[in-house]
């Protein structure tokens, strides 16, 4: 048997296919075209029966003098399996076995003239990512199902904190924040950190401008569009309302605050081969709701991320659906009297408003990296969750606290009788016990899909697709990209 000891570039192979699909055009020439140097990876793309292949290669540094051209490629392909392929300088004896070592994982090879090749290529890409990626990253919540899927890449929590000797219970954390960083069994994979949730942001001065209540505000979706015309009538011209974030406000927390389903089983949790289900009635309804308000800006299409805040506190628009997170923004450039008010819901939903779930980012800790260095990943997260630290984090920043110690050392001060707003997100989670529904959510290439949505989204609220027409083609689109993120990880 022969063992090599590969260390690769920096750069994560992930890139390859991002790069192609980026820069690639439809019809593509059927010969390699070079995409770019990236350290010591060439990345490249070419055409085979029509489909296309990315690939990155790189050459050995150093090696024996009497062999030459020793090559790693990585190709990936769409549709089949990753390949990763070893060109060695010489040729292998008949049946030869080769094992690859990357870091402390080694891997199997099989051989065929002068070439090996990785008998699992998705587990070799992961173990070049967990090579070369830093102790901790952080993963915003999206990215969840994607790095669960990468198991040969991470390192869970619970076995970092453990391994290491460092006091770790899972039940200290919020039961809402553990939950959607866990398996369905519970164990811990990623390290919660600046978790948030929805909340309605909203302009009291222009509430009072309008004739409104600054102490009342809307708790239904039909409340808040009669307070946004009133506001666009008499405060705010150009605005009545907004949303940030337009697919996780619109679609995965309005799906879990009204209990019902953004996809079979579980949400994702249950399992890779779940579906979309997001052109439901009430999600028809809402979208119907958006586009014909849309129509004379009582409500202001607010982006795909949170580029449209600032017409909140720039006294634009006078009620933003945005992160908790969102706090500090808000408290540093509000020039006006503010306040927020819990997620508003359809009241004809049975069970409605339900529960909401987490945004925000954990911290996911590599593969690949010696004992005595996860020992101080582990101290770090100890630090973190120190009580009083995760306190003056939540206070300071809006941000959720963590641990339940935190919430009620806070809650106990009396911190939220003088500043109620940075409780509403913690009573938005804990409004009601979490269901099939509403315990998170955990699809494969979410980010890619939250575009795709967006995409249906923009048509329907310019008019040029029926709700209807839209949400269906977000559930086919969206599906195909579930498959596509399925196949990776099962095969």
């Amino acid at each position: 048997m022969r063992t090599l000891l590969l260390v690769p570039a920096l750069l994560s192979l992930a890139v390859v296919p991002a790069l192609a699909q980026q820069r690639g055009a439809a019809n593509a020439p059927q010969g390699p075209r070079r995409l770019g140097d990236f350290q010591s990876w060439t990345a490249a793309v070419h055409s085979e029966g029509g489909q296309k292949v990315c690939y990155a290669f790189t050459r050995a540094t150093r090696t024996d003098p009497t062999r030459e051209g020793v090559i790693l490629t990585v190709t990936h392909r769409a549709s089949g399996r990753d390949q990763v392929a070893l060109s060695a300088g010489y040729t292998y004896p008949r049946n030869a076995a080769v094992t690859v070592t990357v870091g402390q994982t080694a891997l199997p090879f099989y051989t065929g003239g002068n070439s090996a090749f990785a008998r699992d290529g998705r587990a070799a890409v992961a173990a070049f990512r967990a090579g070369n990626a830093p102790h901790i990253m952080q993963v915003f919540e999206v990215g969840t199902a994607t790095m669960m899927a990468a198991r040969g890449a991470i390192k869970p929590v619970a076995d970092v904190m453990k391994d290491a000797g460092e006091r770790f219970v899972p039940d200290s954390y919020l039961p809402a924040v553990a939950g959607y960083y866990s398996t369905s069994k519970g164990e811990m994979l990623s390290f919660p950190f600046n978790s948030s949730s929805t909340v309605m942001w909203y302009n009291k001065d222009a509430f009072r401008k309008a004739g409104l209540n600054p102490d009342a505000p809307p708790k239904t979706w039909p409340e808040v569009f009669e307070a946004a015309k009133k506001l666009k009538a008499s405060a705010t011209p150009n605005c009545g309302f907004s949303t940030a974030w337009v697919t996780w406000v619109n679609v995965e927390q309005f799906s879990v605050w009204h209990n019902i389903p953004i996809g079979t089983k579980a949400n994702g949790i249950d399992g890779f081969d779940t579906e979309f289900k997001i052109n439901s009635p009430t999600h028809v309804k809402h979208f119907a709701n958006l586009a014909e308000l849309a129509k004379d800006k009582t409500y202001v299409y607010g982006g795909r991320t949170n580029t449209g805040e600032g017409t909140f506190t720039s006294g634009e628009c006078p009620i933003m659906l945005t992160s908790s997170g969102f706090y500090g923004n808000v408290k540093a450039n509000a020039k006006f009297e503010w306040a927020n008010a819990p997620m508003p819901y359809y009241p004809d939903v049975a069970g409605a408003p339900q529960n909401s779930t987490l945004g925000g980012a954990s911290l996911w800790v590599m593969g690949g990296k010696p004992a005595n260095e996860y020992k101080g990943v582990a101290k770090f997260f100890a630090f973190l969750s120190d009580t009083d630290r995760q306190a003056k984090l939540h206070t300071d920043s809006g941000y959720l606290p963590i641990t339940k110690a935190a919430y009620e050392k806070v809650k106990s001060s009396g911190f939220y009788k003088e500043n109620p707003y940075l409780e509403t997100p913690l009573l938005e989670l804990n409004n009601k016990a979490p269901t099939e529904n509403s315990r998170g959510l955990r699809f494969g290439n979410l980010v890619q899909i939250r575009d795709i949505w967006s995409e249906e989204i923009e048509e329907i609220l310019a008019g040029k697709k029926t709700a209807q027409a839209g949400m269906d083609a977000a559930v086919a689109r969206g599906n195909a990209s579930l498959r596509q993120f399925e196949r990776t990880v099962t095969r």
